[in-house]
């Protein structure tokens, strides 16, 4: 399921004038709540649990799977190459891929994400279950506290959550802005 995806969706339901403020929607992985601000969207996500550790390297499942690791320059990484490696490697690649998160700390409250997306086969500018994922990496490893703000290629998100015991996530919401950018209207001729 595809959360940027979920947003904007949200939006133009709203801008359709099927709900005022919040609401619910089901997907591939279950329920999702959501709530529309005037420039934001608020999209629940799945609960986390079981976050693998590996090093420098995390697994974990936010709707999709993710492996995480962090980077000290991001615009160095070999992007392609070595997502297309970790993706199709002999850890993931038997089991359907991953997709392939780098994330740089910029602040104490902020990273910089980049997501080899598996099925784009490629650098996608903005995943929300990637952006997901490093968030709830960087809680884990540098007690980065809810919410985290997190700068992609395509654009601002936020990331909140309560961890309920350590490894457990709930609340967790994917906050970013979802605006409508072009309107249209196309006519059918037989």
């Amino acid at each position: 399921m595809c959360r940027n995806g979920g947003r904007c969706t949200v939006r133009f339901a709203q801008d359709l004038g099927l709900f005022e403020e919040s609401t619910t929607f089901i997907a591939v992985d279950g329920e999702h709540k959501a709530v529309a601000c005037e420039e934001e969207i608020f999209l629940n996500m799945s609960d986390v649990s079981g976050i693998q550790h590996d090093g420098n390297n995390d697994f974990l499942n936010t709707g999709s799977p993710h492996f995480v690791t962090f980077v000290d320059d991001i615009e160095t990484v070999e992007f392609v190459h070595e997502g297309k490696s970790i993706r199709y490697g002999e850890i993931y690649g038997p089991v359907g891929g991953t997709n392939v998160n780098y994330e740089e700390v910029l602040t104490e409250d902020s990273l910089y994400v980049r997501t080899y997306e598996r099925g784009v086969e490629d650098e996608t500018y903005s995943c929300g279950t990637g952006v997901t994922a490093c968030a709830l990496s960087a809680h884990e490893r540098l007690q980065m506290e809810s919410p985290i703000n997190v700068k992609t290629r395509g654009g601002n998100l936020r990331v909140s959550f309560v961890e309920k015991e350590p490894g457990k996530f709930d609340n967790i919401y994917l906050i970013g802005p979802a605006i409508k950018v072009f309107e249209g209207v196309f006519k059918v001729e037989n």
